[in-house]
């Protein structure tokens, strides 16, 4: 049997409520805040952690990470699927989830991150570099993705990542270990010195089929370019589709020596 069609007005409805939901969570927020504690805290923390739970499912780390941490925590998204904030906010309702809004997005993703924020419990947080694309153009030239990616990342993705990051103790990333042979050791829990705050990577046992097939089950928002040759998803300068059997990241940077952004090295 089918399922009914909503009118405007019950969309529109449910809208409203889920947009009051968040600002009641966020006039709340203060509340809920603990005083972020100081790195060599957070690195122990980190060290009793990724051994206690190196075999640990996704839940049972997400628990710990709540209980622990609570509102201190961030989930970096880059939009390609909305699984990983997903499966956070099951246990932190309304969790900051960063998206770094380079202005080199595709429109798709910029897309999947509207739709995330409109229908899902999350609090979307637009990190932006300290320069506009334009301003930066001017200081650097136009295309600099081209002539220096490396430089390029750093200015609009690991700079304004780490400024924003500040203001937590824990980071929540989907980094999995069948996307490359560099993540292949990836971690559920880690001390990571280069933001001074622990670091959590519940998917990293998960394989793309999984993540896949988590997304149909709740419904939960995939980016179009995924089913369109994109499995992994950046700037849209550097990206491209990806050939049967190739690695998941291939499309990444293709034809550089380049096979990271930086916010995970």
């Amino acid at each position: 049997m089918s399922t009914p069609v909503s009118s405007l007005a019950e969309r529109r409805e449910r809208q409203l409520a889920h947009d009051r939901a968040r600002d009641e969570h966020h006039a709340r927020r203060p509340e809920l805040l603990r005083p972020r504690r100081d790195r060599s805290e957070l690195q122990a923390i980190a060290a009793e952690a990724s051994t206690r739970l190196a075999d640990a499912s996704t839940d049972d780390v997400l628990a710990w990470v709540a209980e622990e941490f609570g509102y201190r925590t961030a989930v970096a998204c880059s939009m390609a699927d909305a699984v990983l904030p997903h499966v956070v906010a099951r246990h932190l309702p309304w969790v900051d989830t960063l998206f770094l809004e380079t202005g080199y997005h595709f429109a798709e993703t910029i897309g999947t991150r509207d739709a995330v924020e409109a229908g899902m419990e999350l609090t979307i947080v637009d990190v932006t570099a300290a320069q506009s694309v334009e301003q930066q153009d001017a200081d650097h030239g136009p295309r600099l993705y081209e002539r220096d990616p490396g430089l390029c990342c750093q200015l609009r993705k690991v700079e304004p990542l780490h400024r924003t990051l500040q203001e937590y103790e824990v980071w929540i990333t989907g980094v999995r270990r069948e996307e490359s042979p560099t993540r292949a050791d990836t971690p559920l829990v880690t001390w990571d010195a280069k933001y001074g705050l622990v670091k959590v990577n519940p998917l990293a046992a998960w394989t793309f089929d999984e993540l896949l097939a988590y997304a149909d089950e709740h419904g939960v928002i995939v980016n179009p370019l995924v089913q369109d040759g994109y499995p992994s998803i950046g700037c849209a300068p550097c990206t491209r589709r990806v050939a049967p059997g190739e690695d998941p990241r291939a499309g990444r940077w293709a034809g550089l020596d380049k096979t990271e952004c930086g916010l995970h090295t």
